[in-house]
């Protein structure tokens, strides 16, 4: 059994011409060693697994071959010297380089030096360093390589020549995937090398590494779903799915889907940006010039610019600010889950028919949504995703037994699982089937389906517009009727009080807050004393912080005052009034100094008899 190597090893480029997404750098280092213009000290900056170290192993050996003729198979191995600075960053090591630079090669015409992780050499090791840098001898090349160039001595950066690594993109990546797939055999997506390579993050060796490690998964087969399920991922087919929900005004079913979402253990925060990363793609797709911004595969491609055409873009605007606010507030809300339920409601709301429709946190009342029939699938019994393809048929045989109405109106799993464009061989796909025994639905689901919906369409008779005759007359008798019952209520305790005994109650309350730790509302309340009118109690603050900052609290203040002083007429009138100063707290100093201000003789006294003041 031959070991197994792994991609990043096996194919890490031999030449310049294999080198993937720094073809600016490359060409440079080519033309630099062709016109003899190639520095002695180059430093080599940029993200992990970019291709920095490889092309100074590329470099170190072509400068050699273009200073002589040789032949193409040598490595000049003898002239190439590599150094891990994370575990040799001390001065002894930098030294026995220093020492060694003296030499002249044996073969070839340089000497190279390749130190990796630069950085993190220590000051006395650069600084050991800097004259050797600054002035090596004519057959020495020294090239750095860092991760984090901002850790080196402006000492050190000065006498190099830098070169920036930038981050490969998304297409250059799934490409050279895509090369790889071919020589190992391996039938691959397209729509899965997109997600391996936007899942690197820029970093060409990671895509490698989620490449073995989904194809030692997978097998020879490469799926968009062996690809989600193993790197625990969103499929985007999900986010097409919600966005069709949001504009159906679909919210029972949106939440359905959420929380199975949340059942095969996805974060809130990994699918509410990725949503406005979606709603983003979408609008990108509305413009003709924009289109080449997303990085997506052919079918993908295709489906946003299906989708693109059913919203406009006050939707995906508002829709965008919204995600980008959960995402923001994700983190510092105790209920996380609440928050994103919120956020989807909201959405869903956005092209609603209501009067509010254009407020942001405006959200469809329940009662305009009792008509809609959610499928409500057990997280116990989902579907997993080798499953999805051989129970689809079963699913919509069961839909079909039911009226249209219910098959308009429910979602079923294979809403979740859309796998209508992936191409998998017919022998993978019996493979998977003989190796997951399916269950078909028992008779019971239908008969509760069945009495679900006669249920539904006796309730929908009775249900009437609002906006009609009928439903204007059945609200003005609900009015008559809410008036009656409160009219009819036992009558609260109105008792008389005046200002003196406000203010005691007043104080009193604010005690208590002290007492008990809340000392920001305390202050608030202690800001100005209450004024009352009637059965009104008159509060003035000079900013509307503190306004607004009373007014969440007003409720508990109000049922203190009204039980202690036996009155239920009691409110409050809350107004901004900048004229008013803000109480200060004065130090014996100051009232000492305010004291002197209006008769100065205090001042004489406190000498005479050498009194503090």
């Amino acid at each position: 059994m031959e070991p197994f190597i792994v991609s990043a090893r096996k194919y890490r480029p031999e030449t310049f011409e294999d080198v993937v997404g720094q073809g600016a750098i490359t060409k440079t280092l080519e033309n630099a060693i062709k016109s003899n213009h190639l520095a002695q000290a180059l430093l080599f900056t940029g993200p992990r697994g970019v291709g920095k170290t490889t092309c100074a192993r590329i470099l170190a050996k072509k400068i050699n071959h273009e200073s002589g003729d040789y032949d193409p198979d040598e490595d000049f191995a003898f002239n190439i010297f590599e150094l891990d600075a994370a575990s040799n960053n001390g001065v002894d090591q930098i030294r026995s380089i220093v020492d060694q630079v003296r030499i002249p090669p044996q073969v070839g015409n340089y000497k190279i030096y390749i130190i990796d992780e630069v950085h993190m050499l220590s000051n006395a090791a650069f600084n050991a360093f800097l004259k050797t840098l600054e002035e090596p001898p004519a057959h020495a090349i020294f090239i750095l390589a860092t991760t984090e160039k901002h850790k080196i001595i402006p000492t050190i950066l000065s006498r190099c020549q830098i070169f920036d690594f930038k981050r490969i993109t998304v297409s250059a990546m799934r490409e050279h995937l895509k090369r790889i797939s071919i020589k190992e055999g391996i039938l691959a997506e397209e729509d899965a090398l997109q997600i391996i390579a936007q899942k690197a993050d820029g970093a060409l060796r990671d895509s490698l590494s989620i490449f073995d490690r989904v194809v030692s998964f997978s097998g020879k087969y490469l799926t968009v779903a062996a690809v989600t399920e193993n790197l625990n991922v969103l499929d985007r087919d999900t986010y097409f799915i919600v966005t069709e929900l949001l504009l159906e005004n679909n919210i029972p079913q949106l939440l359905v889907d959420y929380d199975l979402i949340m059942s095969k253990g996805f974060d809130g925060q990994h699918f509410v940006s990725g949503l406005a990363s979606h709603f983003r793609d979408l609008m990108v797709g509305k413009d003709e010039r924009t289109i080449p911004l997303l990085e997506v595969g052919e079918n993908t491609k295709a489906k946003y610019l299906e989708q693109s055409k059913k919203v406009d873009l006050p939707f995906l605007r508002q829709a965008i600010e919204i995600a980008n606010q959960a995402d923001f507030n994700y983190r510092s809300s105790r209920n996380q889950r609440l928050l994103i339920e919120l956020t989807l409601m909201q959405l869903a709301s956005i092209t609603s028919d209501g009067e509010k429709k254009n407020e942001v946190k405006y959200i469809i009342p329940a009662v305009q949504l009792e008509h809609i029939t959610v499928a409500n699938p057990s997280p116990s019994s989902l579907p997993t995703s080798l499953e999805v393809k051989e129970e689809k048929k079963e699913v919509k045989t069961v839909v079909q037994e039911t009226s249209p109405q219910v098959q308009e109106n429910s979602t079923t799993y294979e809403h979740f699982e859309n796998t209508e464009n992936r191409t998998t061989p017919e022998g993978y796909q019996q493979e998977k089937k003989q190796e997951v025994p399916l269950e078909l639905p028992t008779p019971a689901i239908s008969t509760s389906l069945e009495e679900k919906r006669k249920a539904l369409l006796d309730k929908s008779k009775k249900k009437i517009s609002g906006f009609s005759i009928q439903g204007i007359e059945e609200k003005n008798t609900h009015i008559a009727q809410q008036k009656y019952k409160k009219a009819a209520h036992h009558q609260l305790p109105e008792e008389a009080f005046t200002q003196e005994q406000l203010s005691l109650v007043w104080a009193k309350y604010v005690d208590q807050l002290k007492e008990k730790g809340q000392l920001i509302l305390a202050s608030i309340i202690n800001a100005d004393q209450p004024v009352l009118k009637g059965t009104t109690v008159m509060l003035r603050f000079p900013n509307k912080s503190m306004k607004e900052d009373l007014e969440k609290s007003q409720g508990q203040i109000l049922e203190y005052l009204k039980r202690e002083l036996n009155n239920y007429l009691i409110d409050f009138e809350i107004a901004v009034d900048k004229s008013i100063t803000k109480k200060y707290v004065y130090t014996d100093q100051d009232k000492f100094t305010k004291l002197v201000e209006k008769n100065p003789a205090i001042d004489l006294l406190r000498r005479t008899f050498d009194l503090d003041f």
